[in-house]
């Protein structure tokens, strides 16, 4: 029997939510639609759904504040809804911890290429790493990242991350001390081709700045590279 995702959405517009459900459902999803914040949060809550679809714009509490307050309980990948013509919204989106964004009006095609996406990187997060061979852990200097579980840890701490930062950051890890191409990047860590307005992996790498921050003798952990790509610094 075929495992059905389990899909929330959250936007207030009912008809495009009516029409992004059934499109959804056709591509083999299970989907439960909501059309305010507090019911978005109530419901993400719950833990009976495996990824939040999640507007901005919307009654009660708009997405940011769903979002804001999700992350302080729950790494549930988010995937922001965002205005084409507002570019701010993605980068606060991301900058919040949302795992990716599509601007509306979307394309239900490229809407669930993307929940597939994101998906299968948290569900590579969830696995336990007993296959042969799977479990590893790579470390460097103050930081070490083990494979099997998808944890990472910063002087033996724990670091919140969300399946898409990890994915990031294990490239990066294992290209330690060379650089990698923003469209490689992208395409092993996102599983998209890089596109020209795409400002997702900025976002990603801000995000790990902060959580990480520098090395322990004070030099730069991730590098930028300009016009060609991120390095992590190789001790």
């Amino acid at each position: 029997m075929t495992v059905m995702n389990r899909i929330l959405l959250a936007d207030d517009d009912i008809e495009l939510c009516d029409m992004l459900r059934e499109y959804l459902q056709a591509e083999g999803f299970q989907v439960e639609a909501v059309h305010d914040g507090d019911a978005a949060l109530q419901q993400a809550g719950t833990n009976d759904h495996e990824l939040l679809v999640l507007d901005v714009m919307m009654p009660e509490r708009n997405g940011f504040d769903v979002l804001r307050e999700l992350r302080k309980h729950s790494q549930m990948p988010v995937l922001m809804l965002t205005a084409r013509d507002e570019d701010i919204d993605s980068i606060v989106g991301l900058e919040l911890g949302a795992d990716d964004y599509v601007t509306k009006p979307c394309n239900p095609r490229v809407l669930v290429a993307r929940i597939r996406a994101t998906l299968r990187r948290a569900h590579m997060m969830a696995e336990d790493g007993s296959g042969p061979g799977s479990p590893e852990v790579l470390t460097l200097d103050d930081l070490q990242m083990h494979t099997g579980s998808r944890n990472v840890a910063l002087n033996g701490q724990a670091v919140a991350m969300t399946s898409t930062e990890y994915s990031v950051l294990e490239v990066l890890l294992r290209e330690a001390g060379h650089v990698v191409s923003k469209a490689d990047l992208s395409e092993r860590a996102l599983g998209r081709k890089l596109t020209r307005y795409d400002r997702s992996l900025d976002m990603h790498l801000s995000s790990l700045r902060r959580k990480l921050g520098p090395l322990p003798n004070g030099a730069e952990r991730i590098k930028t590279v300009r016009g060609v790509g991120y390095q992590y610094t190789s001790p």
